[in-house]
C-alpha cells in the first residue's frame, strides 16, 4: 500500500482531525475528494451551535480554504453532498446558499436528512468531490 504524497493531502489543523483520523482532503489523480466540511474555527471549536446560516457561511468558508490550497475554484465541484439536521426546516436556507456561493454553477447535489452529527449543536455537514480538469 503506498502512502499519499503529502503535498496531495490538506488538514485545517484541528483536533478532530487526529481524534476521528482523518485527512480534509486528499488528491487523488485529477479529483480532490473533500471531508465533510464542518463549521470549524481555526481552534477546531464549533461555530454558530443550533444556527443552520451561519454554520453553513462558515462550511463555505473552510471550503474556500480547501479549494484554495489546491489552486481550484467552486466552478470546478462536481458534486456535494450535504447533511442536514433538519432539512426541511432548512430548505430555503440551503437554497439560498447554495445560489450564493456557486452562483451560476451548478454541482450535482445529495441532500440528506439525519437527527443529530458529530458535536453538539452541529446542523450541517457537507463533502465535495473536486474535479482539477474542469475550467476554473
Amino acid at each position: 500500500m503506498t502512502t499519499p504524497d503529502v503535498s496531495s493531502v490538506f488538514n485545517h489543523e484541528v483536533p478532530a482531525e487526529t481524534e476521528f483520523g482523518y485527512a480534509q482532503a486528499i488528491r487523488s489523480g485529477d479529483l480532490i475528494h473533500v471531508s465533510g466540511q464542518v463549521a470549524f474555527d481555526e481552534e477546531g471549536g464549533l461555530l454558530h451551535p443550533d444556527d443552520f446560516a451561519g454554520q453553513l457561511a462558515r462550511v463555505h468558508l473552510n471550503t474556500d480554504k480547501v479549494l484554495d490550497h489546491y489552486g481550484v475554484t467552486r466552478r470546478q465541484i462536481v458534486s456535494q453532498t450535504a447533511y442536514l439536521v433538519g432539512v426541511q426546516r432548512n430548505a430555503a436556507a440551503v437554497a439560498e446558499g447554495n445560489l450564493a456561493y456557486f452562483g451560476d454553477h451548478r454541482p450535482v447535489t445529495t441532500a440528506v436528512g439525519v437527527t443529530e452529527l458529530a458535536f453538539p449543536g452541529q446542523v450541517v455537514e457537507i463533502a465535495f468531490v473536486v474535479d482539477t480538469r474542469l475550467p476554473a
